[in-house]
């Protein structure tokens, strides 16, 4: 009987890829691939810890699958095992724990865990590590779009953030490497590709040698190695002449950037990714508070003048360009007028989405101890104002494309109301269809965007 293994992706785009990764190494050794929710002889959980709800959903996920089969081999991954290793070598329900870093061993920790009968482990001090682990993706479950982590680690230390902690500093990928395995995806009809990472904006900063083992030590040296990389000039800035080279890639449409820090798009940067004809002019910009003292509290490194500058940048060099961004509301000590701040400072930008997070406490952080927390009622209210403009927002940049000729990705096919139609998103990231009932998945159309067909998705027909 064959061997089976099944896999669950919790938290962000990174998980997912590192997941992709870890199932082609499974099935390479022989494995049946199954869904998470049905009997398998392996279950694998990465894990997410960003809050305290992703650490109880990591735990609900592992004891489900024990619960499952408890003959089965039960697998911790990634990033809350590096937070909490004790309570996870601790849980019955958990055979083996593998942390950061560590995730290319998998298969034979798993094979070890079988043959001994007993909880194995696996989890490095991650603040000490400098060495990016690589991992390759052989396909997705995406079948036009490809998820690439270029990077690993961040050396931000934002107040609120337990990231740096689990996936410790900044350490990048091999050019080489990268576009090796864009290469291969093309080959094998991947049109659009995804740049991600814990912190791309550091892509390549790293680079730099570093003495110093102290993580707190080296913050803020890093910190200014990271500016170094951010000035005016192309041939300091390694994520650009990636973007470039990917450009050069044959059967690669599209590419896309993850995250970026506002610090990173300068006039050099932008010079370089306009030219590149693939590059999707849809920018997620990390804003997180339009506050001035609210971004201070949180360590962030940037000032609401400085993102609103580097915003008027982009304009100059990109058509209506998309901005998405994430922000918290109900950060501790935040007051009404802070508030109002951020309300105005995003409308005034005219974001196409924004992500709202309510404040969650993260123990092991900063701004856990800090002060004047947010009552949770007063959060929610927060949190409700936020997403009523983003929907407005929305809709107001939908508006713009009304009549507009666009090139539309197709990736699935939906009914709505009895009519197939053939969805994908555009350059720009609007979620657009066309009505067909013919399978145009992975095919790049020229169309007119002629009304909405759904509040997050816009009609189409096709244009000749």
């Amino acid at each position: 009987m064959k061997k089976t293994a099944a896999f669950l992706s919790l938290g962000c785009k990174v998980n997912s890829y590192e997941t992709e990764a870890m199932r082609g190494m499974f099935e390479t050794a022989g494995y049946e691939i199954v869904d998470f929710k049905d009997t398998a002889d392996v279950y694998v959980v990465n894990t997410c810890t960003v809050t305290n709800i992703a650490d109880r959903k990591s735990r609900q996920m592992l004891h489900q699958a024990k619960h499952r089969n408890p003959e089965a081999i039960i697998a911790a991954v990634g990033c809350y095992v590096q937070a909490a290793e004790e309570v996870l070598l601790a849980d019955s329900a958990v055979d083996l724990v593998i942390g950061n870093n560590k995730k290319s061993d998998i298969v034979s920790m798993v094979e070890r865990c079988k043959n001994s009968k007993n909880k194995e482990e696996l989890v490095i001090d991650i603040n000490e590590e400098k060495d990016y682990e690589e991992l390759n993706v052989i396909t997705t479950m995406e079948k036009t779009r490809a998820f690439i982590k270029i990077q690993d680690g961040c050396n931000r230390f934002c107040s609120y953030c337990i990231i740096p902690y689990v996936r410790g500093r900044v350490r990048s990928r091999k050019e080489k490497e990268i576009l090796t395995e864009i290469t291969e995806l093309a080959k094998k009809g991947y049109k659009e590709i995804v740049l991600t990472g814990i912190h791309i904006s550091s892509y390549g900063t790293d680079w730099v040698k570093e003495e110093k083992k102290d993580p707190h030590q080296i913050q803020d040296d890093m910190i200014e190695q990271e500016e170094v990389g951010f000035q005016d000039t192309t041939h300091d800035m390694p994520l650009s002449e990636l973007i470039t080279k990917i450009g050069q890639i044959v059967g690669i449409e599209r590419i896309r950037l993850g995250s970026l820090e506002p610090r990173i798009i300068t006039k050099g940067f932008l010079d370089a990714i306009s030219v590149v004809e693939q590059f999707c002019p849809h920018f997620h910009l990390s804003l997180q508070s339009g506050s001035n003292s609210v971004l201070k509290r949180m360590n962030r490194k940037y000032s609401a003048e400085e993102y609103q500058d580097k915003v008027l940048l982009i304009k100059q060099y990109f058509e209506q360009p998309s901005f998405t961004t994430d922000v918290i509301v109900g950060f501790p000590g935040e007051t009404k007028e802070e508030f109002k701040e951020t309300m105005d400072f995003v409308k005034n930008i005219g974001f196409s989405h924004v992500h709202v997070f309510k404040y969650s406490k993260r123990a092991g952080t900063k701004a856990a101890d800090m002060a004047d927390q947010i009552p949770e009622d007063i959060k929610t209210q927060r949190s409700n104002d936020l997403i009523a403009l983003s929907e407005i927002m929305s809709k107001e940049y939908k508006e713009l494309f009304m009549g507009k000729i666009e090139k539309i990705l197709i990736e699935e096919e939906i009914t709505v109301e009895g009519k197939i139609y053939q969805v994908g998103h555009n350059e720009r990231y609007l979620k657009l269809a066309v009505c067909n009932n013919q399978d145009l998945t992975n095919q790049l159309l020229q169309v007119k965007i002629i009304s909405k067909l759904t509040e997050e998705i816009l009609l189409c027909e096709i244009s000749h």
